[in-house]
């Protein structure tokens, strides 16, 4: 089976054409991906599988990643809209993982803090998940584990950068520049 291709390897440039069975290929592995990446969160291993949801889960890496942020500024990092943020936080707040506070430089604003048992239950996530995927990945090595986790690093950014308009993407025959 033929390796797969290094992420320092030369990007095809913008306007070449794709084979459309590689294409056809790929968004279907990619469908199939998605259904197989839930049916996993949900199969777990260990005791605390099945134990936090993808939206949970997100927002409390993110809190723990960037620390106490308002709702405005954690819509905007994760790409979602602020109403969302405050329906996701609403049971983490009720069951005591994530809590609201006064902002450090303006005493009138508010932002939403991990508390211990919110970073300790993150902590415990974390764990379980990378124990699947060492599990999933057990007969990978480690440049393929680092392959596969660059070109999804790289997808994840560049969906990211679609959805919020970063990244103008175009139809075969549509102008190649703004008039």
């Amino acid at each position: 089976m033929p390796s797969p291709p290094s992420p320092t390897d030369t990007p095809v440039a913008p306007g070449t054409p794709v084979a459309p069975d590689l294409l056809n290929d790929l968004q279907h592995q990619l469908a199939v991906f998605a259904r197989r990446a839930e049916q996993t969160r949900l199969a777990g291993v260990g005791q605390v599988r099945n134990s936090m949801d993808r939206a949970a889960y997100l927002l409390l890496n993110r809190l723990e990643q960037h620390g106490p942020t308002g709702v405005k500024a954690l819509a905007a990092g994760m790409g979602i809209d602020s109403s969302t943020v405050t329906r996701q936080v609403a049971p983490l707040v009720d069951g005591g993982l994530v809590k609201r506070a006064t902002h450090p430089d303006d005493g009138r604003a508010v932002v939403l803090e991990l508390t211990p048992l919110g970073l300790a239950r993150l902590h415990e996530v974390q764990e379980s998940r990378r124990e699947l995927v060492a599990l999933l990945t057990s007969d990978w090595t480690d440049a393929e584990r680092a392959t596969f986790c660059t070109l999804l690093t790289r997808f994840n950014t560049t969906v990211s950068q679609a959805g919020t308009g970063q990244q103008e993407v175009r139809q075969e025959g549509g102008p190649d520049e703004e008039d």
